[in-house]
């Protein structure tokens, strides 16, 4: 694709010091968008930093600023807030960003029905998931429910617990898969949705074991431990410190690094760099390999249940038939959503 030309003037500033794009260019309906354009947007989203997100994108800094003024150039505002550091998006930024993702998934989706790889969309079930879930259960419950039903086509879109939320409440999915907790308040703007509970499992503190096989860092000792703690704004993070507030272990618990992605905590954990809180399914192999063994009592453990949820119209028959293997007894109250 050939690259769009620019008139080169200087432009002036926002009140913020921001390089107005616009003024760029003279014709900016002329410009021709490149789908590398949105590639490199979403990788700059990600990293905060012009220079590790052109070394991911394979190019030089130069070349990647430019692409990504071009965008700006297309869009007719300024996505990136260079004012900042690291920098970040503005708030249009923040609203092309879900746009570019979108269209690059739908053009990807296009490609592989097109190429056969996929079947096409009206055969596929969306299923919005949080990470955790989609790593550590979705594989093993889609087995077996084939093994109950037949054949099941499902795209995962895998998000943290919000952004699956708002594709179930904006329609994007069709089913969702969540954690709920009695430790934590349920989020109401979902509790009208039918559900269904799938699982039980427990949020529980891990640690790398020392040579004798016990926990490295382990809330029994009373001793100071580095914590490897979830965003304060994520679920499994509000869950965690409902269980530290209860227990009283803030003092106890001195801060490492935090991320919203259990995994990245597990990973932590099994480097023996702390104590981290993680859903028991997502580290069943590590504690029966004593790669990773629990580091504290019962009573710093929370329950969890893993929760299917569903639009209340009635839905495609890919999807009732889902529902009705997974739907609770009429008589039973539904699950508290989170």
């Amino acid at each position: 694709m050939r690259h769009a030309e620019f008139a080169w003037v200087r432009p002036p500033a926002d009140s913020h010091g921001v390089i107005c794009a616009l003024s760029y260019c003279a014709h900016p309906w002329e410009i021709r968008m490149e789908m590398n354009w949105l590639e490199d947007f979403l990788t700059l989203s990600v990293t905060r930093n012009f220079s590790r997100a052109a070394e991911l994108r394979n190019v030089t800094q130069p070349a990647f600023s430019r692409r990504i003024r071009n965008l700006e150039y297309w869009v007719g505002a300024v996505l990136i807030d260079r004012s900042l550091f690291p920098v970040g998006l503005t708030q249009a930024g923040e609203a092309f960003r879900k746009t570019a993702q979108e269209v690059l998934d739908a053009l990807r989706v296009g490609r592989e029905e097109a190429q056969g790889l996929v079947p096409r969309a009206g055969e596929v079930v969306s299923i919005a998931a949080s990470h955790t879930i989609a790593v550590s259960f979705f594989g093993d419950w889609h087995a077996g429910l084939q093994s109950q039903i037949g054949a099941v086509r499902a795209r995962v879109i895998a998000d943290h617990v919000a952004g699956c939320v708002e594709a179930l409440i904006s329609g994007s999915c069709e089913l969702m898969l969540s954690y709920s907790s009695p430790a934590f308040p349920s989020l109401t703007e979902i509790a009208r949705y039918p559900s269904a509970v799938l699982a039980s499992e427990r949020l529980i503190p891990v640690s790398a074991p020392d040579e004798k096989g016990r926990a490295r860092h382990d809330l029994r000792t009373g001793a100071t431990l580095p914590y490897l703690c979830y965003s304060s704004n994520s679920y499994l993070g509000r869950v965690t410190a409902a269980v530290i507030e209860r227990e009283d272990l803030s003092k106890q618990l001195e801060f490492s690094y935090e991320c919203s992605m259990s995994d990245v905590l597990k990973r932590g954990a099994l480097a023996g760099a702390g104590i981290a809180w993680i859903p028991e399914l997502a580290v069943r192999d590590e504690l029966a390999a004593g790669l990773l063994v629990q580091a504290g009592a019962d009573a710093h453990t929370a329950p969890l249940t893993i929760t299917l949820f569903r639009q209340s119209e009635p839905a495609r028959n890919e999807v009732e038939r889902i529902w009705a293997a997974c739907k609770p007894d009429d008589s039973a109250p539904h699950a508290s959503p989170a």
